[in-house]
């Protein structure tokens, strides 16, 4: 099997992992939650105000700063929406997974040993010189 076969077989077993199913779980209920996608979809109209209001050669100072205070509450809103908690722990899971996967992969590309490496070596992205100290 090449190389490329290979990742593919590696991305189906990410697809069948508790995580990754945690998040496709949060994801539909997010979808189905009428309430946060109206919240969503408010948040993204003011947003899209703000920007148009942001990009007038004659900014509205009073006006930005209140579509600006009505974006932070529509977000904090979501942010609060259980749904929404459940999505980003989720996704928070699945990055941490992505990350571990991504720590290994660049490290070997670096001529680290496969079976060696510490995939709980917080922040990694395979740069020593951002390095927040695994040892390596």
């Amino acid at each position: 099997m090449d190389i490329i076969a290979q990742a593919r077989e590696l991305a189906k077993e990410i697809q069948k992992d508790e995580r990754y199913l945690a998040l496709q779980l949060a994801q539909q209920q997010n979808d189905e939650d009428k309430e946060l996608g109206a919240a969503i979809g408010k948040f993204n109209l003011v947003r899209m105000n703000l920007n148009a209001e942001m990009s007038k050669s004659e900014k509205d100072k009073a006006r930005i700063d209140q579509l600006n205070a009505e974006m932070r509450t529509l977000y904090t809103e979501i942010m609060k929406n259980p749904h929404m908690l459940a999505f980003s722990a989720a996704k928070d899971e699945v990055d941490k997974l992505a990350n571990q996967i991504t720590n290994i992969l660049m490290m070997a590309i670096n001529g680290e040993d496969p079976d060696e490496i510490d995939v709980s070596a917080a922040g990694c992205g395979g740069n020593c010189s951002s390095c927040s100290g695994c040892g390596q």
